[in-house]
């Protein structure tokens, strides 16, 4: 049961954590630097937290897919809508800024664009400093700008330092038709999934274990998928 709370080794090296490191410390000072020049530094600070927390993830787990640029950007756009509504209605108390985080995350997985500062975000932007709060919907142009400025240095400082970003759709595989049968792969367990992530010396936000279990869930899929496209060619 202990072993359960035990961190999991990382397999980056020092390289990988002080890249990540520095594109979050440069990101983050650009984008709020950015928008304190244009709304000032009162309300630049006010977005300091989520800022950093999403900064954490464009530079540290970039091919996470709450990583995305959709996902930055559909988020922070969701949540300050949600909140600038929620505060206007219900006021800026505690309950109003936890009702606002709770819908932004509802709106957020519908629209797929999950990423988790922004419900940080919600709740920073009811609860808002008097200079955030002076600026009524003008606020949302605040935090898209910083936003938008976090993406930028994502972009540039992730591919400046050979980390593909954004991370492409995956595509399927092509089907290759042949006449010999098909070879029968070893079955791969969470120790392989492990020492692949350790060759690759790369932030994944995922543990080998819930890998394993995701590639016999489609390992599953395909081989139900493969006997219904026998049957049906029989049948025909």
């Amino acid at each position: 049961m202990f072993a359960r709370w035990l961190p999991a080794a990382i397999n980056t090296r020092p390289a990988e954590w002080s890249r990540a490191a520095v594109g979050m410390a440069l990101g983050t000072l650009l984008s709020v630097w950015l928008c304190a020049q244009v709304f000032g530094m009162d309300v630049a600070l006010h977005l300091l937290g989520p800022l950093g927390a999403s900064a954490v993830l464009l530079f540290a787990v970039s091919s996470g897919a709450l990583a995305q640029p959709w996902s930055i950007i559909g988020s922070y756009l969701c949540a300050t809508v949600v909140a600038l509504l929620v505060a206007r209605v219900l006021g800026r108390t505690l309950g109003s800024a936890c009702l606002a985080a709770g819908m932004t995350v509802i709106l957020i997985c519908w629209l797929r664009c999950l990423h988790p500062p922004a419900g940080g975000l919600a709740m920073t932007l009811v609860l808002a400093d008097p200079a955030s709060a002076s600026l009524g919907w003008h606020e949302l142009f605040a935090v898209m700008l910083g936003a938008g400025a976090l993406l930028t240095c994502a972009l540039a400082y992730n591919n400046a330092t050979r980390t593909r970003y954004p991370k492409a759709a995956g595509l399927p595989p092509e089907v290759v038709m042949g006449t010999q049968p098909p070879m029968t792969d070893p079955a791969i367990t969470a120790a392989d999934l492990k020492l692949a992530l350790a060759e690759m010396e790369r932030f994944y936000d995922i543990a080998p274990n819930e890998l394993e279990q995701l590639v016999h869930a489609a390992e599953g899929h395909a081989r139900r998928r493969s006997i219904g496209e026998v049957l049906a060619r029989r049948v025909a």
